[in-house]
């Protein structure tokens, strides 16, 4: 498979989203673009690490290869059709939720991991 999307975000659960990002603006020098409890964001050169709120959260103990989700990745695509066609043939699934509308698609990669692709925003 080509190439055919470009890494637009990673969301990261947690219990402190602005603390979070307060952290990660400091170790990596990105910009804080959104700081809220419930969700923070940290940017630099098009991509962005988001922190959303997630009561009763719990670290995951290290190494856990039976723990839960703690993270999706967001990608922009120029079409959003073409690149479900796209993933789905190179073994992405559709799962039946879909919270996004018509704004994003969420996959679910090979071994479960759900994503979302985005429309990549016009300049």
């Amino acid at each position: 498979m080509t190439a055919s999307a470009d890494l637009a975000m990673v969301n990261l659960d947690s219990s402190d989203p602005a603390g979070h990002a307060a952290f990660y603006h400091q170790a990596l020098g990105w910009e804080i673009t959104h700081s809220q409890p419930e969700y923070a964001m940290i940017s630099s050169g098009g991509v962005s690490i988001g922190f959303g709120l997630v009561e009763g959260y719990r670290p995951p103990s290290w190494p856990d290869p039976s723990g839960d989700k703690r993270y999706h990745l967001d990608l922009y695509v120029d079409d959003l059709a073409t690149a479900e066609e796209t993933f789905v043939a190179a073994g992405a699934s559709k799962p039946d939720f879909q919270p996004g509308g018509e704004r994003w698609v969420v996959l679910l990669d090979p071994i479960g991991q759900p994503f979302c692709i985005c429309p990549r925003p016009q300049s």
